[in-house]
């Protein structure tokens, strides 16, 4: 036994727990990496990313050239806004083809009749008479005229792919042909639900058909663009891997994979290298503005033909509003088309990137090595001595790397053999640490509560204030809440960020309006603020601010209403005004840290909080959005219009209670119209609570009568309900006007 027991003793003296866990950490790492989750992924593909950005591709040749749908074509009133008129582009076409463009494709699809159609215009404009109109119908449609300039040169159609699938979808058209060399290709293809197609007059008049989608990666940067894809159910090549199919004239695409995925494809001689999805890895070269001419200059003739005699032609947008701007490895903003461009230009020169399949073992076979020397040999060196190895080391795995991608056009990864030396390293110097230490501080946890301003500068200065209990003190409670917030979001149920947005922008003035009124906030609630007055802080005006507060919010939504409804009418979507519920309450409350010993907040408790969320709920009901208890408007009676609503008995609570409405300042107060709302109240109030249900109907309808009848008629419609029922069931004797309040 004691020789058991001395074994741990010596491992730990020859060998050290800490080399045992860094073994454990270089198995870990080596299973991370076969893991490859998307931070691992990210570290490397942005090692790439930077190496493009100091070696780009270097063009020789330009074989390449993109007719613009750009800002000057756009604004030309020969061609206008897009889309451009079938026949203004069956010109275009006809204008490259007389150039002697090998193959043209179209980086935009024409999913929909052309709406300038002769027979549709004839149907569209009302003055036109019979004989025009019979003309125009038997004109070939712009659909047709551009199908006929199709069938005079050799065009690819752009196509894209979707999230759903189409029922109508045409199955006609002639397919690519296919073959596969080794596994299942499909299995491993980026696959598209839905495929959206142009017209059928001018599908089945184009020599090719490709997807120009383009899948961005998990941070929106295009580095690998698919190669052959799914689209409902059939393969598909990308654009630019059709018009290589065309220009070379061949009729089968060959796909060769294996256990791992797609290696490569092949157009007879030219063979194209991709990642396991059959994805090229894009090496890009900066952007270059002289492959681009205008597609007005083209439709009038200002092109000299050496810009497009013996060229791959890509016809697309990069016309910002258009809106197809992709972020590249080199170019924040580079247009779609032109990474089609790209991927031409590096198929055509050999220019192209790949991840070799010894790639992997070798990044194993490095991190192993490394780490290993690290654990045997680095406890018996000295610090600086570690340091400069340690950056020897790092120097040659970067240099490596540097050298395969510059010379050879290899993408092998440096960081997972240097993140998981590191990591071995630093191990190792803890642990070193730890030894020599006999101490060490510890770490102050922090709270992560929420707490107003007001109560973080009492704690800085009485921080044992920071403990479990309370106090009793008399307090006002707010709390608010959205009308209708069911149908606000559901309006922002396709863009969930909007929503964040939208409820960030409601709830900062809000709290603006609390804090500037000595509030503090206890807690949100989704769309609701709960706050409170006089804690922990004294406030000798808390019920004057928090009323005051209110009204401060009711005026900032309604700022914020404006702007979103001028928003919505430039922009041209549905206003949904945002309403808002203010409840508060004045009495005593149990206030301070409550909750556990780990974590706790600074909040209320006690009846008058019950009560204050209780009068938010009712403010829907009675039709006035700010609603408050007895203490809180007895207090501010003489600075605000307070309006009495009703007697009340709320559910859980004994004794009724007197609730009223603020409906404004002082001037409000002061004002006629004010008074005789008030008056109106008062009269119809008394005959209630004296059981005069004729008289108090017959003040109702005086009311309604009234100028102030808008504000008045939910408040008139809940009265006048209870009235029918009590008239139908008259209240016990002993009814002192009070009206039990069942729901929140």
């Amino acid at each position: 036994m004691k020789r058991l027991k001395a074994v741990p003793r010596w491992f730990a003296r020859r060998f050290g727990y800490a080399r045992a866990i860094c073994l454990l950490l270089l198995l870990g790492f080596a299973g991370l990496r076969v893991a490859d989750p998307a931070l691992v992924q990210e570290l490397r593909v942005r090692t790439f990313d930077n190496f493009q950005v100091l070696s780009p591709r270097v063009k020789t040749v330009r074989p390449v050239t993109i007719v613009d749908i750009d800002e000057k074509s756009l604004a030309d009133p020969k061609l206008g806004q897009w889309p451009w008129p079938r026949t203004r582009i069956a010109e275009i076409i006809d204008r490259l083809t007389r150039l002697g463009a090998v193959v043209i494709a179209f980086d935009v699809v024409f999913a929909e009749p052309d709406r300038l159609n002769p027979a549709l215009a004839a149907e569209t404009f009302p003055n036109l008479d019979e004989a025009t109109r019979d003309k125009l119908r038997t004109l070939p449609s712009n659909d047709q005229v551009l199908a006929e300039a199709l069938q005079r040169s050799r065009v690819v159609l752009g196509e894209s792919g979707g999230p759903e699938a189409r029922a109508d979808l045409d199955r006609t058209l002639p397919k690519t042909g296919i073959a596969t060399r080794g596994q299942d290709a499909e299995r491993f293809m980026w696959n598209f639900p839905g495929l959206l197609r142009n017209v059928s007059v001018i599908e089945h008049a184009a020599a090719g058909r490709g997807l120009f989608t383009i899948k961005p990666e998990r941070d929106g940067i295009i580095r690998r663009v698919p190669m052959i894809m799914l689209a409902q159910g059939d393969i598909m090549p990308s654009l630019s891997f059709e018009m290589l199919r065309v220009a070379t004239g061949s009729d089968t695409i060959l796909i060769e994979t294996d256990k791992s995925g797609i290696i490569r494809l092949r157009l007879g001689r030219v063979q194209i290298p991709t990642d396991t999805h059959g994805q090229l890895w894009l090496h890009y070269a900066e952007r270059d503005p002289s492959i681009y001419v205008s597609a007005i200059d083209v439709l009038e003739g200002r092109v000299p033909p050496e810009r497009i005699a013996g060229k791959l032609v890509l016809i697309g947008p990069s016309a910002a509003g258009l809106n197809d701007i992709k972020t590249t490895p080199i170019s924040p903003a580079m247009p779609g088309v032109e990474v089609h461009a790209q991927v031409l230009e590096s198929a055509l020169t050999g220019a192209i990137l790949t991840q070799p399949y010894w790639g992997l073992p070798a990044e194993f076979f490095g991190a192993l090595v490394l780490g290993l020397l690290v654990i045997v040999f680095a406890p018996q060196l000295g610090a600086v001595t570690l340091v400069v190895v340690g950056a020897v080391f790092a120097t040659a795995l970067m240099g490596l790397s540097w050298y395969f991608y510059t010379q050879h056009r290899l993408l092998i990864d440096f960081t997972y053999p240097m993140l998981s030396t590191t990591a071995i390293y630093l191990t190792l110097i803890f642990a070193s640490f730890v030894r020599e230490q006999s101490q060490r501080r510890q770490i102050r946890s922090a709270f992560g509560q929420y707490l107003s301003p007001a109560l973080v500068e009492q704690l800085a200065h009485s921080p044992e204030k920071l403990v479990l209990g309370g106090e009793e003190r008399e307090m006002t409670i707010m709390f608010s809440d959205v009308r209708g917030f069911t149908t606000i979001s559901e309006s922002y149920k396709h863009d969930p960020q909007g929503l964040t947005r939208l409820m960030n922008r409601f709830l900062t003035p809000l709290t603006n309006a609390i804090l500037a009124r000595k509030g503090t906030i206890d807690k949100y609630m989704g769309d609701a603020i709960m706050a409170f007055w006089n804690a922990p802080l004294d406030d000798a005006r808390h019920q004057l601010n928090a009323c005051e507060a209110a009204l401060d919010m009711l005026a900032r939504v309604g700022e914020l209403n404006q702007a979103r409804e001028q928003e919505a009418k430039d922009g041209g979507h549905v206003y949904i005004p945002i309403n808002i519920g203010i409840g508060l309450n004045t009495g005593v409350c149990v206030v301070g840290n409550l909750g556990s010993d780990q974590r706790f907040d600074y909040s209320v408790l006690g009846d008058s909080v019950n009560l204050a969320s209780r009068l938010e709920g009712q403010s829907k009901e009675y039709g006035f959005p700010i609603i408050v208890g007895s203490k809180t408007a007895l207090a501010v009676k003489d600075r605000l219009a307070i309006l009495e609503l009703d007697f009340v008995m709320v559910k859980g609570k004994t004794e009724p209670e007197v609730i009223y409405a603020i409906t404004g300042r002082e001037d409000v107060m002061h004002s006629e119209r004010f008074q005789r709302l008030r008056n109106l109240t008062i009269e119809m109030l008394a005959a209630y609570r004296s059981r005069d249900w004729d008289e108090a109907l017959t003040a109702i309808g005086r009311g309604r009568r009234s100028d102030e009848a808008h504000e008045l008629s939910k408040l008139y419609d809940l009265y006048e309900a209870r009235i029918r029922n009590y008239q139908k069931s008259p209240p016990p004797d002993d009814w002192n006007g009070a009206y039990a309040l069942m729901t929140k």
